[in-house]
Order: structure tokens, then C-alpha cells, then sequence
């Protein structure tokens, strides 16, 4: 149930964070980055958002690059 519960709401999180520009992407990617390292487990599931949160930062320089 928990692991339902984590993955939903990592979707939804995803979700709204893959319509963020690259400037707002790459601000709350440090952001979360940061306070991981200075306190660690701040907040919940802060791996995999950062995960989430780079993968979508890399994507978005890709298409960003293809354009140009």
C-alpha cells in the first residue's frame, strides 16, 4: 500500500514538474538538492525526485538544443 501510495505521488509530482521551464527547472532542482545535503531526509523521497527532477532538466536542454 505504501509503495502504491510513494509511486502515486511521484507521478503527480512528475507530472507537474515536466511542464516547468528550464530556468524554474534548474532553480528547484538545486534547491532540492541543497537542502538534501544539508538536511538529509527533509523531505520524503528526495532521491527520487531528484532523480526525476534531473531527468526531466536533461530532457528539457535536449529538445532545447534541437531547436536552436
Amino acid at each position: 500500500m505504501l509503495g502504491k501510495m510513494k509511486r502515486m505521488i511521484q507521478d503527480r509530482l512528475i507530472q507537474y514538474l515536466s511542464g516547468l521551464r528550464f530556468p524554474k527547472l534548474l532553480a528547484l532542482t538545486a534547491l532540492v538538492f541543497v537542502l538534501d545535503l544539508i538536511i538529509p531526509d527533509v523531505i520524503p523521497f528526495a532521491d527520487e525526485i531528484l532523480l526525476g527532477l534531473m531527468t526531466l532538466l536533461l530532457g528539457t536542454l535536449k529538445k532545447r538544443n534541437q531547436k536552436g
